[in-house]
């Protein structure tokens, strides 16, 4: 056995896994349930806008994350980037904070898999919801003990299950809308009835309640980022990083901006059902809804099984994205050595081990103690965000030091598109949607500080973070001359 097979993670996965992975990252129950909640709240319009307008971000974003990894493909890429190219103390504060929101939505995700399960009554009587959560935690914890191969294939498959299913929902939704299934022509009515498309009323009451609607679709896109986190294990990252960023456009454009105008086409905002997109309430979820609509009786069990596919992939997702970090932060000297080590397998297993072990510790901590989960999962709330704002800084230090040591941008494999218009516009929208979090608290007039801290509580805690790095290590920010531009992770 080779000293890197010993020593290093295995580059294993390969371009279809890539590749499901980055779909299955932008599909989710933020599409299959949440988006019927933003379309209540915004109009069918005003939720266009703002899954267009999230989804542009996300596209800037990616190609910033694309040409960094495709340059130097490693895991815990975030932090590793913002290491190199901004200060340590950034890729410090990164690092933490982007192991803590996927330790959290793990445990999360095994937690409402157990409410799914509750949908069939014979599984629900079978077993205590916290017995269907710990099994599901133990079969998320045993693949990812197996080798990145078998994350790579089982993420496949699930990916593919939820891609067959949004095709199928498209055209079924296509067919409803002009009568051929159903038995009603719909056409454009949903769109212009009452104050449709916009809802709020002035143009500054339609900007905040579309505003609102941003934070739901940041959300639905949270997890394209992994697509950096598996560079560090995909074969040939030259050339199968860039394909799958390429494709992330057309991605959202069809999974997201064609699914949320098809169900505004069918379902009236009106509609009080499409309040109940909630994982407990699988028969209100707008796809459910749409599929009801065309006459397919079997809809709300179907999609019972594609959501429980989603949750599982998310938690799987989840474990895999939180160990490699810490991998990552093990070998750069921001965590314990000892999290940087891997087995003859090239699976990292003491940072699993550690990840596993606080994924069940907050799994407990929710029977146990629920006013301290929520403030626990409040202070992972804008964790993605913050990674998102990490990507743009780490990819405009890196470009500017690039351009200042004199290399050509045609030493670059891939390079970000409308540099750097591009990251700076996806920055500038990340920001809005963090302030932006809780725009009732401006429309509703009635000003609470705890509901202030509890939605931002995810700023203070990453600042804590960076603050306590930069106080111990008198870390400083990296001139763009002294900026490492070597293509491999230190040792």
């Amino acid at each position: 056995m080779s000293d890197t097979a010993v020593h290093h993670i295995q580059r294993r996965l390969k371009a279809r896994h890539l590749s499901m992975i980055a779909i299955g990252g932008c599909i989710g129950t933020g599409l299959f349930m949440a988006s019927g909640s933003a379309i209540h709240s915004a109009g069918p319009g005003g939720a266009l806008v703002a899954y267009a307008a999230i989804g542009l971000m996300v596209y800037f974003f990616m190609t910033s994350l694309g040409e960094m990894a495709t340059f130097m493909p490693v895991s815990g890429s975030f932090s590793t980037y913002a290491t190199r190219f901004v200060d340590p103390s950034l890729g410090f504060a990164l690092g933490w904070n982007y192991w803590f929101n996927w330790v959290i939505t793990a445990a999360v995700d095994v937690s409402v898999a157990a409410v799914v399960i509750s949908y069939w009554e014979p599984l629900r009587n079978f077993m205590p919801a916290w017995g269907w959560s710990l099994l599901f935690l133990c079969m998320i914890f045993l693949l990812n003990m197996a080798s990145v191969r078998v994350y790579g294939e089982t993420e496949y498959w699930m990916a593919l299950i939820k891609v067959v299913t949004v095709i199928i929902f498209l055209g079924i939704g296509v067919l409803t809308i002009f009568g051929i299934m159903g038995g009603q022509y719909i056409g454009l009515k949903n769109f212009s009835m009452g104050d449709a498309p916009f809802l709020g009323g002035s143009l500054g009451g339609q900007f905040l309640t579309t505003l609102g609607v941003f934070l739901v679709a940041g959300f639905s896109f949270q997890g394209t980022e992994l697509i950096g986190i598996t560079a560090g294990e995909s074969e040939e990252p030259e050339k199968n990083i860039p394909r799958a960023i390429d494709q992330v456009f057309w991605r959202i454009l069809i999974f997201y901006i064609l699914a949320i105008a098809i169900i505004g086409l069918i379902i009236p905002y009106t509609s009080p059902e499409l309040l109940g997109a909630d994982v407990d309430e699988i028969s209100k979820s707008p796809f459910t809804l749409v599929f009801e609509r065309a006459g397919l009786a079997f809809a709300a069990a179907a999609m019972n099984a594609v959501i429980l596919t989603s949750i599982l992939s998310a938690g799987n997702s989840g474990m895999y994205a939180s160990t490699r970090m810490l991998y990552a932060m093990g070998r750069s000297g921001l965590a314990w050595p000892a999290f940087g080590k891997v087995d003859a397998r090239g699976v990292p297993m003491p940072a699993l081990l550690a990840t596993g072990a606080l994924v069940l510790g907050v799994y407990m901590l929710q029977l146990g103690n629920d006013a301290a989960y929520q403030y626990v999962l409040a202070a992972s709330g804008l964790t993605g965000f913050i990674a998102w704002v990490g990507i743009a800084i780490s990819h405009y230090r890196f470009r500017r030091a690039w351009v200042a040591q004199g290399r050509p941008l045609s030493g670059l494999r891939y390079r970000a598109k409308w540099f750097p218009f591009g990251p700076l516009l996806a920055l500038a929208l990340c920001v809005l949607v963090i302030i932006g979090q809780d725009t009732k608290l401006i429309l509703d007039g009635d000003f609470d500080w705890e509901r202030l801290l509890v939605t931002y509580m995810g700023l203070p805690v990453f600042f804590g973070f960076l603050v306590y790095h930069k106080l111990r290590y008198r870390t400083r920010l990296i001139a763009l001359k002294e900026v490492d531009l070597s293509k491999t992770d230190r040792d």
